[in-house]
C-alpha cells in the first residue's frame, strides 16, 4: 500500500467530480490515479533583479505578473474539510507533508503525503483515523514518524503527541499510538509549539490564558510540566511561534497584541501593541527578524530591538492575511495565505545593519516590486501553508474545502 498515487487533476484538468477516489474494504484503502502536469509546468522566461537571487514578474514578456495556480500538482485524498498542513522536517529523503481534517460529524483523518521523486505525482504514503476535529497539527523536526495535534475533547479542547506506526505503509488499518496527552489545560487550548532545530526534549502548549513547557521523552511515552507562565489580564493568547535562534524564547499572539517570553523567567519581555495579528514567523537566517500576518497592515516585518516601527510593510490579501512564512533557505522569500483564497508569494529584503526601519508613512526602502506571484487556483479560504524542507522550491498550501496544492517557486530563484 505504502506509495500509492492518490491525487487529481490540476484545475485545468478537471471534469465533474474528483478523478481519484477512495473506497474502504474492511479497512483497506484502495486508491486510483491520473497523470498530472509537472510543478512548474509551462512558465514564462523570466530574467533576474539586478543583484538578486530572485526573478522579477515584471521582466516576464509584457511585465505581467504571473497567475501561477494552474501549474500546480493537487492532492485529491481529503474527503472533509481542513485547515492544518506541515511539513515533515525530519524526513530527509523526501518532500513530505501531513495534512489533518476537520469534519464535525465524520471520523477524521492524518494523511501523510509524499512527493514521488522525478515523478510530479503526491502518494498517499499512509492514512490514520484521528477521533476528533483537527485544529492544529505540527510535526516533530528530530522524528519523522512523531506529530502533535489540538483537537475538540467533549466540551473542550485537547492536546495529544502520536507517533505513526513502523508498518504504517504496509498495513490495512494502521492505527496511530497516542504517546501522551498534554492534559494540564484548563483552558482552551490553542496550539503546541516545537524547537524547529535539532533534537530537544521540551515542547510548549498555548492555551487562552497559559503557557505551558513540557519535558518530553518519547520512548518513554511521557510528558511532564517544567513550568508555566500566566497571560495575566491579557486578551485570550491564540498562537506562537518558537525563535529558532534562541530556544529559551517564544512569541505568543494575543487577540491584540504580540508578547514575546523568555521561557527561563516564563516573564514577557517586549511587546508589540494595538496589533491584530493572525500569524507569526521568525525569519530562519537573520536574528531578531520577524513577520506577521496582520488584520489592518497585511505583512509587517520588525526588527525585535527596535519594535517602535516595522521594518517593511507589505500590502497582504484583499480579506484577511491568515497566515506567513519565510522560507526555509531563501529568507527574502515569505509566503501568505489569505481568506481571499490566493496563496501570495513576496520578495521582502531587510537588513540587521540598516540605519532604520520605515518610516511611520510606511514608505518602502526597496524599488523592486514586492509581489512576485499570486496562486489563485483555489475556490475557498486558505488556512495552511507549509515550505518544504527537503526543497525549499516547493511548498504546499491547504484550502478550508480540503484542497492540497503542491507548486513550485523556481521560476524565481536565480538561474546559475
Amino acid at each position: 500500500m505504502r506509495g500509492q498515487p492518490y491525487a487529481r487533476w490540476g484545475a485545468a484538468g478537471a471534469s465533474g467530480e474528483d478523478s481519484c477516489y477512495l473506497n474502504y474494504v474492511s479497512g483497506l484503502a484502495k486508491r486510483t490515479s491520473i497523470s498530472l502536469r509537472t510543478v512548474e509546468g509551462d512558465l514564462p522566461a523570466v530574467s533576474p533583479f539586478r543583484g538578486s537571487p530572485f526573478a522579477s514578474p515584471t521582466d516576464s514578456p509584457a511585465g505581467a505578473r504571473m497567475q501561477g495556480g494552474s501549474t500546480g500538482i493537487v492532492y485529491g485524498g481529503l474527503k472533509y474539510q481542513a485547515r492544518c498542513i506541515a511539513d515533515v522536517r525530519a524526513d530527509a529523503g523526501s518532500t513530505t507533508f501531513l495534512a489533518g481534517t476537520l469534519s464535525l460529524k465524520e471520523e477524521n483523518e492524518v494523511h501523510l503525503i509524499r512527493l514521488l521523486p522525478g515523478e510530479n505525482e503526491l502518494v498517499c504514503d499512509g492514512l490514520f483515523y484521528h477521533p476528533n476535529e483537527i485544529w492544529d497539527l505540527k510535526s516533530c523536526p528530530f522524528d519523522h514518524r512523531l506529530f502533535s495535534t489540538v483537537y475538540t475533547s467533549g466540551e473542550g479542547y485537547g492536546a495529544s503527541v502520536w507517533k505513526i506506526p513502523e508498518l504504517y505503509g504496509q498495513s490495512n488499518s494502521p492505527q496511530l499510538e497516542e504517546l501522551f496527552k498534554l492534559d494540564e489545560h484548563t483552558a482552551k487550548i490553542r496550539c503546541v509549539l516545537w524547537w524547529p532545530l535539532g533534537k530537544h526534549d521540551k515542547i510548549i502548549s498555548i492555551d487562552e490564558r497559559n503557557i505551558f513547557l513540557w519535558n518530553i521523552d518519547p520512548s518513554n511515552k511521557s510528558a511532564k510540566v517544567v513550568s508555566q507562565g500566566s497571560a495575566d489580564m491579557l486578551p485570550n493568547l491564540r498562537g506562537g511561534a518558537w525563535d529558532p535562534h534562541n530556544h529559551n524564547s517564544i512569541a505568543a499572539i494575543t487577540d491584540s497584541s504580540l508578547h514575546f517570553w523568555d521561557l527561563r523567567s516564563m516573564k514577557r519581555s517586549n511587546a508589540i501593541e494595538h496589533a491584530h495579528i493572525r500569524d507569526v514567523d521568525y525569519n530562519p537566517k537573520k536574528q531578531n527578524i520577524i513577520a506577521t500576518a496582520e488584520d489592518e497592515f497585511g505583512i509587517r516585518l520588525w526588527d525585535l530591538r527596535m519594535l517602535k516601527h516595522p521594518l517593511k510593510d507589505l500590502p497582504g490579501h484583499s480579506h484577511w492575511t491568515w497566515a506567513a512564512r519565510h522560507n526555509p533557505e531563501y529568507d527574502e522569500l515569505i509566503l501568505s495565505a489569505g481568506t481571499d483564497s490566493a496563496v501570495n508569494l513576496w520578495l521582502a529584503k531587510v537588513g540587521t545593519d540598516e540605519s532604520g526601519p520605515e518610516s511611520p508613512s510606511g514608505s518602502p526602502n526597496s524599488q523592486e516590486e514586492p509581489l512576485l506571484n499570486s496562486y489563485t487556483d483555489y475556490e475557498d479560504s486558505i488556512y495552511g501553508i507549509a515550505w518544504s524542507s527537503h526543497d525549499p522550491s516547493l511548498f504546499a498550501s491547504l484550502s478550508y474545502d480540503g484542497r492540497v496544492v503542491l507548486e513550485s517557486i523556481k521560476p524565481y530563484l536565480q538561474r546559475k
